[in-house]
C-alpha cells in the first residue's frame, strides 16, 4: 500500500511513500535488532569512515533535497541548502565522537579491585523526526546512535516522507548497511499505530522525538509503560529581550532572522521580542520597517526570502493569534491576517499576557513586541512561559547580558545573538514543557549509551562469611 503526500502550494501529488501498518513496523524493529551486534562490533575508525562517506553522500543528494522539500513543506530553496550542510556537518560531528566514547578507572576502597566505568551502545534506537527542518533534525534523529554502535530505525514525518527517505538513501550510500539504518513511512491515519508499535516493541532500547510537546507527551507516556529512556525536543516560545544600552540595528536584524526565517516554522523561532520601555518605540519602528522589507513569495521562483507556510491550519492558527490581540489592543505594526500560505512577515506591537500571543506558541510568521519596564521585569516576562528551550538577550554590556542570561530558565541562551542558532556539537535542548535530554556532540553520547560498571580482582578476596 502506498500513501500521497499533497504539495501543500499546488494541491498535486508531491510524493507516494509506502504506507505502513503497525506489523511492518514491528518487523522492521527485528530487522534493526538482528543487524545490531554486527555494528556494534564494529571498531570506531570503521564507523567513522561510514558515516563520513555518508556525509559526503548526502551533499550530494542536495538539488533532490531541495526539490523534494519545496514540493512536500514548501520551503525556499535556501532553507533546504541550510538544512544539507548543517546536517553533513552533524554527520562528520558523530563520526568525530566515535573515538571519544570513553570510560574511565575509578579508584575503588577494595584492595585490588580495578573499577572502571565503560560506555557501550544501547542496541536500536528509534528517532522521531518532524516536517520543519527536515533534513537537519531527520539526521540528527540518528547520527550520534549510529556513531554509538546502534542500529536505528527513522519514523519518518508523514508530511515529508521522500525527504526523509533520502536521508536513509545517503547512509546507505555511505555504506551504513541496511538494517543498521532503517526507515518506517505510515499514511497520517496511521501514525498511532505505528509510533506505539514501534516504542512498545522489545528490540527499541532509547527513543528520541522532535516536535510538539502535545504529542511528546504521548510519547513519553507510552515509553514509561515500558521504562524506556526517552530524549524529547519539543515546543518553544522563544524570548528575545532588548535592553536599553542594546545596539538596536543589530537587535533587529537578529529578531527579524529569529523570528522569521522558514517562516517562523523552527522550535527556536523568536516568538516574543522584550523590549524595556526606553527604547521600545525605536526598537519597534526600526523592526517594523525590518519586516516590511521581506517580501514573500512561492519558493518555487526564489525571488522572495520567506515561503510558504505548511498548510492552511498554520494561517487559521496564526490569523486567529494576529486577530485575537488586535481585539484586545494590541497593534499590527507590519504585516497582518492572510489569506493564502504565502503570509507576511507580522509584527504585533503592545501584547500582554491576556492574549492568546503571548503564550501560545505561533509556529508561524507571527512575533509579538512586549513592553517591560526594566531588566528585572524584561527577565520576569521572559520566564513567564511553560517553554524553555532557546532565548536571545541584547546588551552592549557582555557581563551584564550573561547576568542576565543565567537568569533566564531555557537550556539555551545566546547573548547579542539569534535565538535561532544550532551547530552539531553544542548541547541542544530545552526545559520544561520544551522536554529534556540534549542532542548533540558529547552530550548525545549519554543519551545513546549504557554506562556500565566493570570490576577485575587482582587479589585473593576476603569476606565476613
Amino acid at each position: 500500500m502506498k500513501f500521497q503526500r499533497m504539495s501543500p502550494l499546488t494541491g498535486e501529488v508531491a510524493s507516494e511513500s509506502d504506507a505502513m501498518t503497525a506489523a511492518d513496523a514491528a518487523a522492521v524493529a527485528e530487522k534493526a535488532d538482528a543487524a545490531f551486534p554486527e555494528w556494534a562490533a564494529k571498531g570506531p575508525n570503521a564507523r567513522r569512515a561510514v558515516l563520513t562517506a555518508s556525509a559526503a553522500a548526502l551533499e550530494s543528494k542536495a538539488d533532490a533535497f531541495v526539490a523534494a522539500m519545496m514540493t512536500e513543506i514548501g520551503a525556499t530553496e535556501g532553507w533546504a541548502r541550510f538544512n544539507v550542510m548543517l546536517a553533513a556537518s552533524m554527520l562528520r560531528e558523530a563520526a568525530a565522537i566515535t573515538t571519544q566514547i570513553s570510560g574511565e578507572v575509578i579508584p575503588s576502597d577494595k584492595p585490588g579491585c580495578i573499577a572502571m566505568s565503560l560506555r557501550e551502545p544501547c542496541g536500536v534506537v528509534l528517532g522521531i523526526a518532524p516536517w520543519n527542518a527536515p533534513v537537519i533534525l531527520g539526521v540528527r534523529a540518528v547520527a550520534v546512535p549510529l556513531a554509538c554502535g546502534n542500529s536505528v530505525i527513522l519514523k519518518a514525518s508523514e508530511t515529508c516522507p521522500q525527504t526523509h527517505s533520502l536521508i536513509v538513501e545517503a547512509l546507505l550510500e555511505g555504506g551504513v548497511p541496511d538494517g543498521v539504518i532503517n526507515i518506517v513511512t505510515n499514511a497520517p491515519e496511521d501514525a498511532g499505530a505505528v509510533v506505539g508499535a514501534l516504542i512498545d516493541h522489545p528490540s527499541v532500547k532509547r527513543v528520541n522525538f522532535t516536535g510538539s510537546t502535545e504529542v511528546g507527551r504521548i510519547v513519553a507516556k507510552r515509553a514509561a509503560e515500558h521504562l524506556k529512556p526517552v530524549l524529547l525536543e519539543l515546543g518553544g516560545k522563544a524570548p528575545l529581550i532588548v535592553l536599553e544600552d542594546a545596539d538596536l540595528d543589530e537587535a533587529v536584524k537578529a529578531a527579524a532572522f529569529g523570528a522569521f526565517m522558514n517562516q517562523g516554522q523552527i522550535c527556536m523561532s523568536t516568538e516574543r521580542i522584550i523590549v524595556v520601555d526606553a527604547v521600545a518605540d525605536a526598537f519597534a519602528e526600526k523592526f517594523a520597517a525590518k519586516a516590511n522589507s521581506m517580501p514573500t513569495g512561492d519558493p518555487r521562483e526564489g525571488a522572495a526570502p520567506l515561503g510558504a507556510v505548511v498548510d492552511k491550519k498554520t494561517v487559521e492558527r496564526v490569523n486567529g493569534l494576529i486577530n485575537d490581540a488586535s481585539s484586545l489592543g494590541a497593534s499590527v505594526i507590519a504585516g497582518g491576517a492572510a489569506e493564502s500560505l504565502l503570509m507576511p512577515a507580522t509584527v504585533v506591537d503592545g501584547v500582554t499576557s491576556d492574549m492568546r500571543l503571548y503564550h501560545d506558541e505561533s509556529f508561524g510568521p507571527v512575533v509579538a513586541i512586549i513592553r517591560a519596564k526594566d531588566e528585572a521585569d524584561a527577565i520576569k516576562l521572559a520566564n513567564d512561559t511553560e517553554y524553555g528551550l532557546s532565548a536571545s538577550v541584547f546588551t552592549r554590556d557582555a557581563a551584564r547580558g550573561l547576568r542576565v542570561a543565567r537568569q533566564i530558565r531555557s537550556g539555551i541562551c545566546h547573548v547579542n545573538g539569534p535565538t535561532v542558532h544550532d551547530e552539531a556539537q553544542m548541547p541542544f535542548g530545552g526545559v520544561g514543557a520544551s522536554g529534556y535530554g540534549r542532542f548533540g556532540g558529547k552530550a548525545g553520547i549519554d543519551q545513546f549509551t549504557e554506562l556500565r560498571w566493570l570490576t577485575v580482582e587482582t587479589q585473593p578476596g576476603h569476606y565476613p562469611i
